[in-house]
């Protein structure tokens, strides 16, 4: 945290693209309305950032200003899609390793929904950095993509114990684990594996496990079981944008950036170009991560204050079009501040603010080596080949190719299906990207070059992964139909 010589904490503001200018501007009126010590310092990210060339959109002095400032409060970003730019708010999350996403989604008044009167009131706490959106990704042939799927013990354990630590924070009840770990025993089951394991220290909330897609189900069914949710990068994305159309759509959805460092702060929504400058934006989103963002700073009057008249100017009627649509007397976005502005020092009879307690940040370690395996060894190779061949054709050349190795073919699949050699009559629709895996005793690098060249002399090779044992048990998982 910086302060000022005046005594304000300084915090660096990205308005945004589109309708960020607006929202942020509505934002910022009225956390200065409640004369909490804050001081903005604007700086910008995203569309501007990338026309200039610029090609991660976020400029050296918005980088240098938040590592000054330690917390940011961010406008939408418009993202590029199908081409070579980042996406400015990835990029922003990695540089600055806030690792866990924190979205609420409670019921308002005045904000009709399917599930109104029904108390939704969860919080999504979504792995940041890793998963899929490492964006790591190749082309193997020119018709096969492949993106990497990175988790990590360390990231599981920052995130759940961020998990169980905001559940107290907020005197919440119960933490449920989703994730896909019945398909991705590795992947998804390293935060699965992660969550059992750390679950017991904390004994006042209830924990439990549940398979990503019948979270989404159960959040549409019965939304109003749970209350903190944590899980994987994209499924935290995914089942984030459902809970908030569960309480009136991303106009409502705000979210918190969270590292040990750093914490940026954002709206959920996007930058609708099409709204920009007509002044009928609804703010709340991007409000609402500013109460976050002050409960942050343990500005926790200036928050509550905030909180409690939005929760007044919503159950009064006063709405913007998102809620009222474009003929029902919705207030445009300069109204609808000033209304909140007016009704500070209010209270609903009939809906409360939360009572917060600080957030005790996870202390995890830093070390690379975050899990050392005593014993290991190599037992084979998967060697990734480009090929028109047919699976038994592919078959045969490799296995004379490989004659003279170490190691043995085992078998060969397609996109995860075992391919070769052929039993119980399965039909594959085969692609040019096979997997050909090969297996052998104390595998050396050696052997594997050697088979590698080998098979390099008839087939395009593309990719190559080591098969190994930790302590005994095997680091890799087997084909579909693989013995």
């Amino acid at each position: 945290m910086h302060i000022t010589p005046e005594g304000k904490k300084l915090v660096t503001l990205i308005p945004g693209d589109g309708i960020g200018v607006e929202v942020s501007d509505a934002t910022r009126t009225i956390i200065e309305a409640t004369g909490a010590p804050i001081e903005f310092e604007v700086h910008l990210a995203g569309a501007e950032v990338f026309k200039q060339g610029l090609p991660s959109g976020v400029p050296a002095d918005t980088i240098e200003s938040i590592q000054r400032t330690r917390v940011a409060l961010k406008g939408p970003l418009e993202t590029p899609v199908g081409f070579g730019e980042k996406s400015a708010n990835v990029t922003l999350r990695k540089l600055f390793e806030t690792y866990g996403n924190i979205r609420p989604a409670r019921e308002f008044p005045g904000v009709p929904t399917p599930y109104s009167g029904r108390g939704v009131d969860l919080v999504i706490v979504r792995e940041n950095v890793e998963d899929l959106y490492a964006g790591i990704e190749y082309m193997q042939t020119p018709g096969v993509a492949e993106c990497l799927k990175l988790i990590s013990r360390k990231g599981s354990e920052k995130i759940v114990r961020l998990a169980f630590e905001f559940a107290r924070s907020e005197g919440r009840k119960s933490v449920a684990c989703a994730t896909k770990s019945n398909i991705m025993k590795m992947t998804e089951g390293m935060l699965k594996r992660a969550f059992e394991d750390i679950a017991p220290e904390y004994p006042d909330i209830e924990s439990w496990h549940v398979i990503v897609d019948n979270c989404a189900h159960q959040l549409v069914k019965l939304p109003e079981q749970f209350d903190v949710i944590v899980t994987t990068n994209m499924n935290g994305d995914i089942l984030s944008d459902l809970s908030s159309a569960l309480i009136g759509g991303l106009g409502f959805a705000p979210s918190a950036n969270i590292g040990n460092d750093v914490a940026i702060f954002e709206a959920v929504h996007g930058s609708a170009p099409k709204y920009a400058g007509k002044n009928v934006i609804n703010p709340t989103a991007l409000l609402l991560s500013g109460v976050m963002m002050l409960r942050h700073l343990q500005e926790f009057e200036a928050a509550s204050t905030i909180e409690n008249a939005l929760l007044v100017t919503l159950e009064s009627g006063v709405a913007c079009r998102d809620v009222k649509g474009d003929d029902g007397g919705a207030a445009s976005t300069t109204e609808f501040t000033e209304t909140i502005i007016s009704n500070f020092g209010k209270v609903s009879d009939k809906w409360a603010a939360r009572e917060y307690k600080p957030l005790v940040l996870p202390q995890v370690s830093s070390a690379p080596d975050f899990v050392k395996a005593t014993d290991r060894k190599v037992v084979g190779i998967d060697v990734f080949v480009e090929s028109d061949l047919s699976a038994e054709e592919l078959g045969i050349s490799v296995e004379e190719l490989s004659a003279a190795s170490q190691l043995t073919l085992k078998m060969i699949d397609n996109r995860g299906t075992k391919v070769y050699p052929v039993t119980g009559g399965a039909v594959t629709d085969c692609t040019d990207a096979y997997r050909c895996r090969f297996i052998g005793d104390a595998v050396g690098d050696s052997d594997i070059f050697d088979l590698v060249a080998a098979i390099a002399q008839r087939h395009a090779w593309v990719h190559l992964e080591k098969l190994q044992e930790f302590d005994g048990a095997a680091t890799f998982t087997k084909a579909q139909g693989e013995d």
